[in-house]
């Protein structure tokens, strides 16, 4: 039996703003991701069935692997399509915001959310959303906003909405937030509703071989150079750092999504609790953080990267160069190593944040 997620006010609050919209549109994060962009496509596919018109904008282009999704060809890119993306926004009824927890995330469309007279709806799993919706249902002890979406949706009675297409889409975003169930994954719920989802038709080998193991010529040799020439192991700290330049990324001919799972790639030695990756972008490091058992990289990349996440995986945006980012990091070795103890046990563990609902 699957826990429920919402109460009996939530419930109604959710129906009722359903109920009284037919033009929705639901957004997501900047530089979308699966769980991102199949949430977003999952809810579009439940509502079409309910006759409503749907939308999904994001604020730039998606990860090419996932363009194979369900709906994803109809995806509005608000980089490609501003005027439209606008459009849709100022005339919609209710706007659904998915897989984030503040306009900040959603880049230029913040501005005009936070505008719209339309009716607001968030579901993420990010910790401290901001208030800026009518029904708020944050659960950051959830591994992903999909798995988290498919709870709602079955609170409100729509689970016979949920066909092939929404499947698909739900079951890629819950692989792609767990590493293919490898970390923030021992919620027994997980794998009832990858059974339920199964049983719908998502075909779960498809959707591996699509977000995990179809990649260009040119990744692979990015990735492989990378580990070779860029990876630095500190075992003695129990941690990895990689770092990739812009003039690195150029050589190999970087694609959006080319070095998705590098970050996870030094766990897999004996003896690395946690792994850096920093990537440079214009003005900025981009910052992804993954750890295994109790190393909390959430607290270090909120306190340190301008970031934050879950316990096991967390991210941020760096404001300064890639050097100087890595030497931060390195400079915190010695710190991190302060927390940490043998068998992977931690001396003080990062406080639960207490779940926020808001109606």
């Amino acid at each position: 039996m699957i826990e429920p997620t919402i109460d009996e006010k939530t419930k109604k609050a959710l129906l009722d703003l359903l109920a009284q919209s037919q033009k929705i549109v639901a957004v997501t994060h900047m530089s979308p991701d699966g769980d991102a962009i199949g949430s977003t496509t999952a809810f579009q596919r439940v509502m079409q069935q309910l006759g409503k018109d749907v939308y999904v904008i994001t604020p730039d282009r998606m990860l090419d692997q996932l363009r194979h999704l369900p709906g994803a060809k109809e995806i509005v890119d608000a980089t490609k399509y501003p005027d439209f993306a606008a459009e849709l926004i100022r005339d919609a009824d209710l706007i659904v915001c998915l897989d984030f927890n503040a306009l900040s995330r959603i880049d230029k469309l913040g501005p005009l959310v936070a505008a719209s007279k339309a009716k607001k709806v968030l579901i993420d799993h990010h910790l401290d959303p901001e208030d800026f919706a009518d029904v708020t249902i944050s659960r950051p002890q959830a591994s992903s906003t999909c798995y988290l979406l498919f709870k709602v949706l079955c609170g409100l009675g729509l689970f016979s909405e949920i066909d092939k297409a929404a499947a698909e889409s739900i079951l890629t975003g819950m692989m792609t937030d767990t590493g293919n169930f490898t970390y923030n994954a021992s919620d027994p719920d997980i794998y009832v509703i990858i059974g339920e989802l199964v049983k719908k038709g998502a075909d779960n080998a498809k959707i591996y071989k699509a977000q995990f193991n179809t990649h260009s010529a040119n990744c692979l040799r990015l990735n492989s150079y990378a580990l070779l020439n860029k990876m630095e192991l500190f075992p003695d700290m129990g941690a990895a750092l990689i770092t990739l330049s812009r003039q690195e990324l150029n050589r190999f001919h970087y694609n959006k999504g080319d070095t998705e799972g590098l970050v996870n790639r030094p766990l897999e030695i004996p003896g690395i609790v946690y792994s850096a990756f920093f990537r440079e972008e214009d003005g900025y490091v981009k910052v992804s953080m993954r750890s295994v058992d109790s190393f909390p990289v959430n607290l270090l990349c909120s306190e340190h990267f301008g970031g934050g996440g879950h316990l096991n995986a967390a991210g941020g945006e760096f404001k300064g160069t890639l050097a100087e980012a890595a030497e931060l990091f390195r400079s915190l070795l010695p710190v991190n190593k302060s927390l940490y103890l043998g068998n992977h046990v931690f001396k003080t563990k990062p406080k639960a944040k207490k779940q926020n609902q808001k109606v």
